[in-house]
């Protein structure tokens, strides 16, 4: 059996235990069930992936988080404050997402994110345009986007 959908079960159990059908008994269960899947796995022979693969979708979901704060500080200050420091640009970010899945979400988070904006994707989808608030140092946005995001999304589908 999957070893998700076996979670799941285990969530689904916990909140029949607990005798409390409501979303947090749920999320218990179901990181409850996930640490005895992890503990239990040498017994069982199973793969890492879904362990890895479920570690990094959270850090993709907390780094967003932390990226989407910060950046709403740095414009909510620019908007704020009398001296203007945005210095908006096109930029041209080269891409190694390599599914369509990965492309999508990298675009979307990019689009999330306040100061940026995904404007296009080339044809063979190796560029995406994205307007930047701050692009002061084109070099140094494409950097933080693929050290950042990109690479975060990429952990996270194509493991």
């Amino acid at each position: 059996m999957n070893i998700f959908v076996t979670n799941l079960l285990l969530a689904v159990l916990w909140t029949a235990l607990m005798d409390s059908y409501t979303l947090p008994t749920f999320a218990a269960g179901f990181a409850i069930g996930f640490l005895i899947l992890w503990v239990i796995q040498p017994l069982t022979g199973g793969s890492n992936s879904y362990f890895l693969r479920t570690f990094y979708w959270v850090r993709l979901v907390v780094m967003f988080h932390y990226e989407l704060i910060v950046s709403s500080i740095a414009v909510v200050w620019d908007v704020l404050t009398p001296q203007h420091l945005a210095r908006p640009g096109i930029i041209e970010v080269p891409l190694d997402v390599e599914t369509e899945t990965g492309l999508l979400l990298v675009t979307n988070l990019v689009s999330l994110t306040p100061g940026t904006l995904s404007v296009d994707v080339s044809d063979d989808r190796r560029t995406l345009l994205v307007h930047a608030m701050f692009a002061d140092d084109p070099d140094a946005v494409v950097k933080s986007l693929k050290s950042g995001m990109e690479r975060w999304v990429r952990e996270a589908v194509e493991t």
